[in-house]
């Protein structure tokens, strides 16, 4: 399903967060946003989730503005997937927790039917969790945790996935089966990433922000260009597909770039004065 931000305005305390944020992720596209600290993605992403409201804007999965639509109704389209988002959940088993993916699709005093157990099977086989699906969750690793909130958010059954950094903290090995996972899923995705490199392997589009707006958008070569990543990012680089097919960022013998994000040099030393 389609994901559609248009001219998206988001003020917080009296101070604006994201201006005219406008963009668009096909049905089974994963779009990636990225950007520096600070530059407002995990806050548009609150909106797309239902989290936030804007000030001005829409936000629409598929035909329907999200903000218009019960938050159950919502729910059943729109699955987050937060980091360390399970980091306080104690005493629950990994079961029980993707189990809870299925809320959306009850009511008050509803009970988990075949066609709700189907699709927590279906999601914890598909993610992997299955030889540790009756521990406590609490006892699990990093990256096996992140593998249980993908598998509730997908027994959830939803058209659009919104990640954000859901690969913190893990391991190489556990972030690229963590990326397989999601690529295999064949849902719609829009997902906040730091990570450069795996923002150029996972996604087909990126998206990125600088100070609230958007900077630019499209395909992975034509947005990460040496340009770009000077300008917005402070680093020396560019962006190469190798011969196995897939896009690397290639970073300069010396990275740092003499014009910053904040347009000063990184590389200056700093003269105290008394």
């Amino acid at each position: 399903m389609k994901l559609t931000v248009e001219r998206l305005h988001i003020t917080l305390d009296g101070n604006p967060i994201l201006r005219d944020v406008s963009l668009q992720a096909r049905t089974g596209d994963i779009v990636g946003l990225v950007g520096p600290n600070g530059s407002g993605k995990s806050t548009l992403l609150r909106s797309v989730y239902r989290s936030l409201r804007p000030a001005d804007g829409v936000v629409r999965v598929g035909d329907d503005d999200v903000w218009a639509l019960s938050a159950r109704a919502a729910a059943r389209r729109t699955a987050a997937v937060l980091q360390d988002a399970g980091g306080n959940i104690t005493g629950l088993t990994v079961t029980e927790i993707v189990t809870l993916g299925r809320s959306p699709h009850h009511g008050l005093l509803g009970r988990d039917g075949a066609e709700d157990r189907l699709a927590v099977e279906d999601a914890i086989d598909h993610c992997g969790v299955r030889p540790y699906a009756g521990r406590d969750y609490a006892s699990l690793s990093g990256g096996e945790r992140q593998r249980v909130l993908l598998a509730r958010a997908l027994a959830q059954g939803p058209r659009l996935l919104v990640l954000d950094e859901l690969t913190n903290h893990l391991d190489i090995r556990a972030r690229f089966e963590l990326l397989e996972l999601i690529r295999a899923t064949g849902i719609t995705t829009l997902a906040v990433l730091h990570d450069l490199d795996l923002a150029a392997r996972l996604c087909d589009q990126l998206v990125v922000l600088h100070e609230g707006a958007v900077v630019t958008a499209g395909p992975v070569l034509e947005v990460l260009t040496p340009q770009i990543l000077r300008k917005v990012f402070g680093v020396r680089a560019s962006t190469e597909r190798h011969g196995d097919g897939v896009i690397r960022v290639v970073y300069a013998a010396q990275p740092l770039a003499l014009d910053g994000p904040a347009g000063d040099d990184p590389c200056r030393p700093t003269r105290r004065r008394w």
